[in-house]
């Protein structure tokens, strides 16, 4: 159970830092682009503190999808992964595929997604009384699931990608099968940035010492319940 809980902790705090760098840096410092680094910083921390908000306000909904942890988990990576997979599969091996290809396969994945998600939850609530489609009504099966996201990703990216204009084959060197060989363009940067100063003395002690009392600790709690 420790052992568990540490990896839950670990991403819970991976996905809060993420989301919130992302809501931060891709939405709201474009809508601010004067924005200090300190606002930048604080509205960060709301950012992360209204997601584990959402987070405690989803708890209750846990139990209708399954009461074991790790069927949970694998649920909700089902109802997540498919779109992204797909767009990355499609995107290394066809080179016609463009940015809107991508952007509406990931929004048709999030729909279907979301709709497959409401309506089992659904399902679950009423006791399994509603009629779902033939799609929809394999709980547990993932290859299904995976199977039910793909097919209209593969066509949502396809049709989108082919109405509108093909990316530069340039933009595509080294990132597809079929550019992996194309010479990459590169920029140069311009002056090296200063890098950080090497280690005082006094930082290495006080880096040995935090060290030996955060062993000592570690020791000590093994020691006592063991």
């Amino acid at each position: 159970m420790a052992a568990l809980l540490a990896a839950v902790m670990g991403a819970m705090s991976s996905v809060f830092n993420s989301a919130s760098t992302l809501v931060t840096l891709d939405f709201y410092k474009k809508l601010r682009p004067q924005a200090s680094e300190k606002q930048l910083v604080n509205f960060g921390r709301v950012a992360t503190g209204m997601m584990v908000v959402l987070g405690l306000l989803w708890v209750p909904f846990i139990h209708y999808i399954s009461s074991q942890l790790y069927i949970y988990l694998q649920s909700v990576q089902a109802y997540i992964s498919p779109p992204i997979s797909a767009c990355f599969v499609l995107g290394i091996l066809w080179p016609r595929m463009n940015g809107s290809g991508a952007i509406s396969s990931l929004l048709t994945g999030f729909v279907l997604g979301a709709t497959r998600f409401v309506l089992e939850i659904a399902d679950r609530a009423s006791g399994g009384h509603l009629i779902l489609p033939r799609p929809l009504a394999h709980r547990h099966e993932l290859p299904a699931l995976c199977n039910f996201h793909v097919r209209g990703l593969r066509g949502s990216a396809g049709r989108v990608s082919l109405m509108t204009p093909a990316p530069d084959r340039k933009q595509l060197a080294g990132l597809t099968f079929a550019t992996v060989d194309d010479k990459m363009e590169t920029v140069a940067v311009g002056v090296p940035q200063r890098k950080p100063a090497h280690e005082t003395p006094a930082e290495y002690a006080i880096n040995v010492v935090f060290s030996l009392l955060l062993l000592a600790t570690v020791i000590g709690l093994w020691v006592y319940f063991r």
